[in-house]
């Protein structure tokens, strides 16, 4: 088995990468991962070895291999799954669209709601800047691993399994997790007074935008749902899920902010002016400096075990590698808040809606679970996807896709649609060293 390991925010995800590979998993294989910065690939090399040689150590007979490269193809290679984690310049790039939104006066405000990550214009720029970069690996994975399974990342995470599906790959992709977060099922259980082990919940929807569908005491089997809905209804998950509630028939569930980025505009809500890509500078010397540790000491070493620990305790709540390794053996799982296309799970949407929903795997094959949405929210949720669908497309350079998500997404109803392509015509120039596809006809 060989999984290539390919984007710029993969370095901080190597050590929980390795160690569900590895460890977790006892899982022979061989891992190639791409960096280009030649110092960088020096440390990353280093600590996989020392990674490796305590793992071989650990584990009889686990033969494996773990190489570093700046050159694509090697890393590419007979690859039998893609990991990819990465985006184009994301913080630099939000800040010209943010620029580019804000009003010229005072007293104008502009479309500054519209600065987001995901949804909106915003999110349109994102997709068609994330699909350029995205494009140009699959071209390459066409060439050196065509029938390579990809476990996707990259943000948007449904436009990009979108991207990537449809340039003829397999792609199963995990975002944000409603686990976690101001309203995640975490902080759900606490109001309850109550352990999230304890609690059996349905959580269903589309990428960043998950509602809780059912809820109940794992161990008496009563049904939650009423009890926390009264609390919703006294505002105690936030006035957004109180006026979601009543739009939609069910509980917004993970961070809101990341519903909000689907919407029109929403009292209450502001898209935040700086948000976080990847790791910041101070963490990412942190990282270095741990990984250097465990290179140079091992981790049969104190010191170097520390720094292993240390590392460990900063890996995200994505489990990549897990879904990667149960897909590719089709062992029994339950992995929950997985994205892909929806074949029967949400029957009230399309079969080809990418939706995120527990993925559950029985014999090699994933068991669809059926699950209704209330009427308002199925409706809400074709249309969002619907313009997803479009930006993919837009994405691979279709103009009039281009045009059609601008005057139908769901994100900007109650603006002048007219005036928006103008806008989105300016940005897209904007950013036209990077959006070749989309542009290429201009220049010819």
């Amino acid at each position: 088995m060989k999984i290539a390991l390919i984007g710029q925010d993969i370095p901080m995800m190597l050590p929980g990468l390795l160690a569900d590979l590895f460890f977790a998993g006892r899982q022979s294989a061989e891992v190639a991962m791409e960096e280009k910065n030649a110092a960088m690939q020096d440390v990353l090399q280093k600590y996989g070895d020392a990674v490796l040689r305590d793992a071989a150590t650990r584990t009889q007979g686990l033969k494996a291999a773990f190489t570093v490269s700046g050159r694509r193809r090697e890393v590419l290679e007979g690859a039998d799954c893609v990991i990819y984690a990465g985006d184009c310049m994301a913080a630099s790039r939000f800040k010209m669209d943010r620029e580019a939104l804000s009003g010229v006066e005072e007293d104008d405000p502009g479309l500054t709601d519209q600065a987001r990550v995901n949804g909106g214009i915003g999110g349109l720029m994102h997709t068609l800047r994330q699909g350029e970069t995205v494009l140009d690996l699959c071209e390459a994975m066409a060439d050196h691993c065509p029938d390579a399974l990809v476990i996707n990342l990259g943000q948007p995470v449904g436009r990009i399994t979108r991207v990537f599906e449809g340039a003829g790959f397999r792609c199963f992709s995990l975002g944000r997790t409603p686990l976690r977060g101001g309203n995640g099922l975490d902080a759900i259980a606490a109001k309850l007074n109550c352990k999230e082990a304890d609690l059996q919940a349905t959580i269903a929807g589309l990428p960043g935008f998950a509602w809780l569908l059912s809820l109940t005491d794992a161990n008496t089997g009563d049904d939650l749902l009423p009890l926390l809905t009264d609390m919703v209804e006294e505002e105690e998950l936030g006035r957004l899920a109180k006026r979601w509630l009543g739009w939609y028939g069910a509980i917004p569930v993970g961070d809101v902010t990341a519903h909000a980025e689907w919407m029109p505009a929403q009292e209450d809500y502001i898209p935040e002016e700086e948000p976080a890509f990847g790791e910041s500078v101070e963490r990412r010397k942190e990282r270095i400096l741990w990984m250097n540790t465990v290179g140079d000491k091992g981790l049969a070493d104190q010191e170097g075990k520390m720094a292993q620990l240390l590392l460990l305790s900063k890996v995200t709540p994505l489990r990549p590698m897990q879904l990667a390794l149960a897909l590719l053996q089709g062992t029994d799982c339950d992995i929950p808040a997985v994205t892909r296309r929806n074949n029967g799970e949400l029957p009230d949407l399309p079969g080809s809606a990418v939706i995120e929903a527990t993925l559950t795997q029985r014999a090699g094959a994933i068991v669809p679970h059926g699950t209704e949405l209330p009427l308002p929210l199925a409706d809400m949720c074709e249309e969002i996807d619907s313009a997803s669908h479009l930006a993919a497309l837009a994405a691979r350079g279709d103009r009039i896709a281009l045009r059609e998500c601008v005057e139908t997404d769901p994100a900007l109803s109650g603006l002048d649609r007219l005036y928006l392509q103008e806008v989105v015509s300016r940005m897209v120039e904007m950013h036209s060293d990077v959006l070749g596809r989309l542009t290429e006809e201009d220049e010819d």
